[in-house]
């Protein structure tokens, strides 16, 4: 029987309820508890924080072949202010203090990648970031008021711009752009140009792409903005590169293609470049989500792992290498 696995991260940012609030509205979360973490005591509560030293945390758990634990942490970026020393918006003390919790059982190698994570913004900032991650310790959920708390009072406070958990991420895409029309003729085959620009189509079982099972990122041909890795590609017989899910989930855009007459399919196509991908459907493994993203080789380039960095890549190797948590 196929099992869909499922992970937990814990993220403290703040007053938990509007992390609470952002995060419970990403595709691929399942559920959001709020609590309280990495403590000196076993227990505590509102009233005692500021003596047992915890940190307003949120408990996050996702379906990884729905949303990865790297697109988490670029929401947890946009969202808390990385400088800022027990201070997040108005709140102030040592329990608004930034932080990423990893379970005990998960420590072994993703924690070392969060934290090289976190040298990458550091390096992004100039500044080291003052968020701490650390395994998870002496979590204690919080009081039943809190939970859910700006779902049951809309009009209660919140630091946050909750609005913003509905719009893509842009960081990392700014560079992608579409080349004009008479570059794309001249640098895109023929067969490229016809599929990305005219909804074309691979001849099933053709493209290497096919069969590639090789550690590396596939980005778009046109504009070379990243699109799927390598570790969410399987084989799915039908003859096309097959994926479980896109690098971050809002980087495809969705249309209704109705060219096959008795046929309407979900076409998928580049956010920034607009290119024709392919389509798709809802017979993938379950095990892996349930999706295949069925895509024509064409429309792709693949850059192998080892080369990522030499071809200004490196910040995206997060997304083609495993952690713990999803293993």
């Amino acid at each position: 029987m196929d099992h869909q696995p499922i992970a937990t991260i814990y993220l403290a940012g703040g007053c938990f309820w509007g992390v609470q609030g952002y995060f419970r509205q990403l595709n691929g979360v399942l559920k959001t508890e709020v609590g309280y973490a990495n403590g000196n005591t076993t227990e505590t509560n509102y009233e005692k924080v500021k003596l047992t030293d915890h940190a307003e945390t949120v408990k996050i758990t996702y379906a990884p072949h729905r949303i990865s634990l790297e697109e988490l942490l670029d929401h947890y970026y946009r969202i808390v202010d990385p400088l800022s020393v027990n201070r997040q918006g108005n709140d102030v003390g040592r329990q608004y203090r930034t932080g990423i919790y990893v379970p005990q059982d998960a420590v072994f190698g993703t924690l070392e990648k969060i934290k090289n994570v976190l040298a990458s913004w550091s390096k992004k900032l100039g500044k080291p970031v003052a968020i701490e991650a650390v395994p998870l310790k002496n979590w204690v959920k919080a009081e039943d008021y809190h939970q859910d708390y700006l779902e049951k009072n809309p009009n209660g406070y919140c630091h946050l711009d909750l609005t913003l958990a509905t719009k893509p991420l842009s960081d990392g895409f700014e560079e992608f752009k579409k080349p004009d029309p008479e570059t794309l003729r001249q640098t895109l085959t023929p067969a490229q140009y016809h599929i990305t620009q005219e909804q074309g189509t691979d001849v099933p079982h053709a493209h290497p792409y096919d069969q590639k099972f090789e550690p590396g990122l596939y980005v778009d041909i046109v504009s070379g903005e990243p699109l799927f890795s390598s570790r969410d590609k399987f084989d799915a017989g039908c003859g096309w590169p097959s994926f479980s899910k896109p690098i971050r989930t809002d980087q495809l855009s969705e249309h209704r293609d109705t060219s096959i007459p008795g046929r309407a399919r979900i076409e998928v196509r580049s956010r920034h470049a607009d290119s024709h991908l392919g389509h798709v459907f809802e017979d993938g493994p379950l095990a892996l989500g349930g999706l295949r993203y069925c895509i024509d080789g064409s429309a792709l380039r693949f850059i192998p792992l080892e080369k990522m960095e030499e071809e200004g890549y490196g910040a995206w190797i997060r997304y083609v290498e495993k952690t713990d948590l999803e293993n």
